[in-house]
């Protein structure tokens, strides 16, 4: 009986009122998104989206910046974000887009959300094994993010979802490879210097960016979503360069040295 009202105690303790309520206004986002999608409102789906990407942000910074931490917190989140950036977007993609192509545009918005569990599945496991600094795979916030503004951008330009059937299909499909690959993506965590000093050209753009955001919402933020998704393969790419590069140099060197005089 004893063990039992323990138990009950550190559970009520475990429980973190602040951070937890960003997490449910992060549901609340995703399952508002699954139901305007249903009714066809692609435009409001795809805003719920975003929006729960700021709820997202925010309970992780909260928690952590409050320290109210918790593996309920986590796992608590996790649900969420696989209901808000797995079964929303995916569900909405295929309604807007994919739905013409029938079967083959399911199973793409399933293999997005099965992905998109993988991701947070394996995110779990390596939490505290792996650096702060970049994430294993491409978020799963990033990747819902990117279909959504994909909808608000072709919203802004008058394009029809069902026009672009193949391309979404693409796009949708490498998404969810990006998630459960092994390419790296910052995190934007452990970035002390940015907030302690900034250099005066870079403040200027960071203005003219918020500017850019402001005037032209699903541009901006399509296009640096965009930006996002392709950084990670850019940074792999250059980093195996360089490696090869080194590899080349040190070879060169040693054969250099072992060379008869």
């Amino acid at each position: 009986m004893k063990r039992k009202k323990i138990r009950k105690k550190d559970f009520r303790r475990g429980i973190y009122i602040l951070p937890n309520i960003f997490t449910s206004l992060n549901i609340f986002c995703g399952f508002y998104a699954i139901i305007s999608a249903i009714d066809g409102k692609y435009l409001a789906a795809a805003i719920a989206i975003i929006i729960a990407v700021v709820f997202d942000i925010l309970d992780g910074k909260i928690a952590r910046a409050t320290k109210t931490a918790s593996k309920f917190g986590v796992e608590y989140d996790s649900l969420a974000d696989l209901i808000s950036f797995g079964l929303a977007p995916g569900l909405m993609i295929y309604l807007w887009a994919l739905k013409p192509l029938g079967r083959i545009g399911w199973l793409a918005a399933f293999l997005f959300m099965t992905c998109g569990a993988l991701r947070l599945a394996r995110f779990n496991t390596q939490t505290g094994s792996t650096s702060g600094e970049y994430f294993i795979g491409l978020p799963i916030p990033a990747a819902a993010g990117m279909a959504a503004t994909t909808v608000l951008f072709c919203n802004r330009f008058d394009i029809a979802g069902n026009a672009n059937s193949v391309v979404i299909i693409v796009m949708l499909y490498m998404l969810a490879f990006l998630m459960v690959s092994t390419i790296k993506y910052n995190s934007f965590k452990k970035n002390p210097e940015l907030f302690r000093k900034m250099n005066f050209n870079v403040l200027v753009t960071a203005i003219l960016i918020l500017i850019f955001i402001a005037a032209q919402p699903p541009i901006a933020l399509f296009l640096l979503g965009l930006a996002y998704v392709v950084s990670g393969p850019i940074t792999t790419i250059r980093y195996h360069k360089l490696i090869k590069q080194k590899e080349t140099e040190s070879h060169e060197t040693k054969r250099h040295d072992t060379k008869p005089v």
